[in-house]
């Protein structure tokens, strides 16, 4: 053992090792690890848990994160976050520090039978990160290989030569922007992941530590990372609620109370620091049912013995009530509609495993009331403030569907002339005018149809790498190895990521850059989740 209490053979780091005989031959080519490598990994630990705090605190605050500022903030903060994460990956492999983490149980997977080795955390690891690298490779080649630039000031393309059977773009401004921001989360991405696996120093010592005798398992479900970070998501997303319904009953159009838009300057079109109510009740709807998943984890660990923990049932019931109250008809049924499955999922669960004591029954009996005192408690305050603004909306719903589907079929045309590799990543509001029929007809930055806008933009090759992307962090809880997540806990956070699916195929979360990092955040807890440690 060194002076820093690590072994001086390193713990295998690389996913695709064949064996520990060929790592630990590796060993020797190592430079040797110092005291002040380990101090610098700490520090990069240290700094990049704090980063991914300030992160997710400032994008919804930051007005959505919808400006240029705002968003190339976020993009430096992310690529900050990737330049760390660099660095302790160059620390263990390099110098063959191995820090205690939740997946260094990962290598007796490689013993398991060959039928059961396809959904390992190596290999699924491993494609993730492939696919990663194709999507931003993919962006990058289609910025480079413009076929043209869209100059707004004159609203003129100016074409240059390309490579056809490459993916290219309609306008290399526009993608090269999409590509800096893609990379920027894809850095987030990771460095969160690689940062929720790591231990804590009180789990670190912990791990040591012999149990005492008749103790009983005072352990928490989750490990201290996950939780400070959903904590953090908790308060500022509970926070985020009180601020939204308070500019909505003052009624000013000022976002946060400062700022008029441009563009919705009426305060029924806004909510909170958004200028475009859907995206608000999209953010609140991808963010409660994971806060509720998590007060459940820690309730059925803590019972009613400690407090703090239903702070985040409350703030969950304020976020719950916000999509309702900010007058988003999709915002309202998607709520109501997790708020259904929930219900039904966890009374289930509830009565399914029974409970084998008496304290047992008593404590299920109360956390079965705090659930029913959620669920009517969200939707009377939402309806209570939302409805009378609501219920107008809501009768138009027919109407307004068919003229999204309108939008929908001018731009559809757009995904048959260019089905491979699409207009370019980030185009779509450039190159829909050419589409239009009449200067007089609406032309939309966005087309409030996500699932349509990427294959436009990306192309049936892009928006595949994309859907096996995700395919892959769904996957990852079936595999062995990591931290455990509970089925309830995992299905919530499935319901969350579902509910912001559907929002995008009528609306766009995923153009919003802090919805995207929110569902990226939560994809990042996902892919560390697992049903068998």
């Amino acid at each position: 053992m060194e002076a820093g209490g690590q072994s001086e053979i390193p713990a295998p780091c690389a996913p695709n090792a064949a064996d520990a005989g060929s790592l630990l031959s590796r060993a020797t080519k190592r430079r040797p690890l110092r005291a002040g490598d380990v101090q610098f990994y700490r520090v990069c630990e240290d700094l990049t848990e704090a980063l991914i705090y300030a992160m997710a605190v400032f994008g919804p605050w930051a007005f959505g994160t919808t400006q240029t500022w705002s968003i190339w903030l976020m993009n430096g903060a992310g690529y900050l976050l990737g330049v760390m994460l660099a660095c302790k990956l160059a620390i263990r492999q390099l110098k063959g520090y191995h820090p205690a983490r939740w997946d260094d149980g990962w290598l007796e997977s490689l013993s398991a039978p060959r039928g059961s080795r396809l959904l390992t955390p190596p290999r699924l690891t491993a494609w993730l990160a492939w696919l990663t690298v194709a999507i931003l490779v993919y962006c990058l080649i289609s910025a480079v290989n413009a076929r043209s630039t869209f100059h707004r000031d004159d609203l003129s393309f100016a074409y240059h030569p390309y490579i056809n059977w490459l993916p290219h773009s309609f306008d290399g401004g526009r993608t090269w922007l999409a590509f800096w921001t893609y990379l920027g989360l894809a850095l987030s991405f990771w460095a969160v992941r690689d940062w929720l696996l790591g231990k804590s120093e009180g789990e670190e010592r912990g791990q040591h530590r012999k149990p005492q005798p008749g103790g009983g398992n005072s352990a928490l479900p989750l490990p201290a990372r996950l939780r400070r970070l959903l904590w953090v998501l908790a308060l500022n997303g509970g926070l985020l609620g009180v601020e939204g319904i308070a500019q909505r009953l003052q009624g000013a159009g000022k976002l946060l109370f400062l700022v008029q838009p441009r563009v919705n300057p009426g305060a029924v079109t806004q909510f909170g620091p958004y200028a475009y109510r859907a995206n608000a009740s999209q953010y609140f709807n991808l963010l409660w049912p994971v806060c509720l998943g998590f007060w459940w984890t820690l309730n059925q660990s803590l019972g009613f013995k400690r407090n703090a923990h239903h702070l985040i049932l409350a703030g969950a019931a304020v976020m719950a009530a916000c999509p309702i109250i900010s007058t988003s008809r999709a915002g309202a049924l998607i709520t109501v509609g997790i708020v259904a499955l929930a219900a039904i999922l966890l009374s289930v669960s509830h009565f399914f495993f029974a409970a084998h004591q008496p304290q047992d029954r008593k404590t299920r009996k109360i956390t079965l009331a705090c659930l029913f005192l959620f669920f009517t408690g969200a939707l009377a305050l939402g309806f209570a403030l939302g409805w009378k603004s609501l219920k107008p909306r809501m009768a138009q719903l027919s109407e307004g569907f068919e003229l999204r589907e309108a939008m929908y079929d001018a731009a559809r045309p757009m995904a048959a002339d260019y089905p491979v590799f699409g207009t370019g990543p980030g185009t779509f509001e450039s190159v829909f005018q050419l589409y239009r029929k009449s200067t007089n007809r609406y032309w939309p930055a966005q087309l409030h149809n996500d699932w349509l806008e990427t294959r436009i933009t990306f192309g049936c090759v892009g928006s595949g790498l994309v859907a096996l992307a995700f395919v892959a962090v769904v996957l990852r809880w079936f595999a062995r190895g990591g931290i455990h997540g509970g089925r309830r806990f995992v299905i919530l956070i499935w319901l969350a990521l579902a509910g912001c699916l559907v929002h995008a195929r009528f609306d766009f979360p995923f153009q919003i850059h802090s919805i995207v990092f929110l569902f990226l955040v939560l994809c990042a807890i996902l892919f560390t989740l697992t049903r068998r440690p």
